[in-house]
């Protein structure tokens, strides 16, 4: 069995989701964590974000209900509302830091969320891609040559259609897969505990 851990990097929840997302794998090392980017901001979704006008209280929610922190850098950036988040070349950088690092996925995922959500870092700028890969001690100029490099598009598209292979509508999802077996342990939020308690049913059941 392993977790797969479906989210989009400019996505707020899936950013909310983080804290949980460490403890659960922390709590089980055992089961290997697999991360997949969604294409949360594509196509006609490539827009600014004034398009959107729910993020400001949508982010008060996830802030109250996960204590994650969204940063007055991450909210200068977005003042004007001109700013567009765009989650192919977001999944491009999560592949890119996966090729480098692949053991460390999830942290690093966590990572690139804080950047944007906290720093006010695009995902679309290699230099942000640099100043994770230095914060994280892995190979700076490796992780931004991967994020530029045309296979890491071809990358990024794959994790969409994993993502929809899995039956993922929304973000973030956590699925326990076992072979053809695919149980969902999370979809939007969750606690650690409530995690726990679904793998435990899951264990017990097999």
């Amino acid at each position: 069995m392993r977790l797969v851990y479906v989210f989009d990097a400019y996505c707020g929840w899936s950013h909310g989701f983080s804290g949980t997302l460490r403890a659960a794998a922390s709590r089980h090392p055992e089961l290997p964590v697999e991360v997949v980017s969604g294409g949360l901001f594509t196509g006609p979704r490539r827009v600014p974000i004034r398009e959107f006008g729910y993020v400001q209280g949508a982010n008060a929610k996830i802030a109250e209900l996960t204590d994650a922190e969204f940063g007055e850098s991450y909210e200068r950036l977005i003042a004007d509302g001109s700013f567009v988040m765009d989650s192919e070349a977001a999944a491009r950088g999560v592949a890119a830091l996966r090729q480098v690092a692949p053991d460390r996925a999830a942290e690093l995922a966590a990572a690139l969320q804080d950047a944007f959500y906290v720093d006010g870092l695009s995902l679309s700028d290699p230099a942000t891609y640099r100043t994770v890969a230095q914060a994280a001690g892995l190979d700076a100029d490796a992780v931004v040559a991967a994020f530029e490099a045309p296979g890491t598009r071809a990358a990024a598209e794959a994790d969409f259609r994993r993502g929809a292979a899995l039956g993922v509508t929304g973000f973030p999802t956590l699925l326990a897969v076992d072979g053809d077996s695919i149980a969902v342990l999370a979809h939007g939020h969750a606690t650690a505990d409530e995690i726990d308690r679904r793998l435990t049913t899951l264990t017990t059941t097999r």
